[in-house]
């Protein structure tokens, strides 16, 4: 029994074996996904950012280096801000910031947690959707166009959970 398990291996190592070498081959190979817009290609995105506070300056770069540059299928983009924690992925752009002010949001204020993060959602712009972080010591802001659903906030959060510690949602009076 063993002795046939060694032989199925064997066999199979050699199989792997000769498929690497015959793919290994100065011919280009063929690429069937559609090309995406490499980051550098998408214009600039300029992004309104707050003075850059203590606080941001020791949280936000854990974030910020943790950022991928592709996020929910969007690609990233470069942005134009006077802080280097801001962040912006797709066309139309969705943007982040790291280290805004916090968000005064009524006791009764729309909150919905998404993937480990409570926003509040600001609704009241037809065109965009402003989800902030209220459950952060460092506040983080994403505005979405109202086009685009939640699934780049969504993926946002494990990201932020693992760089931001969390802190008790609190309303301001």
């Amino acid at each position: 029994m063993v002795a046939a398990v060694l032989v199925v291996v064997v066999g199979v190592v050699l199989v792997l074996v000769q498929r690497v070498d015959r793919t290994s081959s100065d011919d280009p190979a063929a690429v069937s996904a559609p090309a995406q817009t490499p980051f550098s290609e998408l214009p600039t995105v300029p992004v309104d950012t707050p003075p850059v506070t203590p606080e941001a300056e020791a949280a936000c770069p854990a974030l910020m280096s943790s950022l991928p540059p592709e996020l929910a299928g969007e690609q990233s983009r470069r942005v134009e801000s006077a802080s280097p924690y801001a962040y912006a992925w797709g066309d139309p752009p969705i943007t982040m910031v790291c280290g805004t002010p916090p968000t005064d949001y009524p006791p009764d204020a729309f909150l919905v947690t998404l993937n480990q993060v409570t926003w509040s959602v600001d609704l009241s712009d037809p065109d965009v959707y402003v989800y902030s972080s209220v459950d952060r010591t460092v506040p983080i802001t994403v505005r979405v166009p109202s086009s685009e659903d939640s699934a780049t906030v969504t993926a946002l959060g494990p990201l932020i959970a693992a760089s931001i510690p969390y802190v008790e949602p609190a309303p301001r009076d």
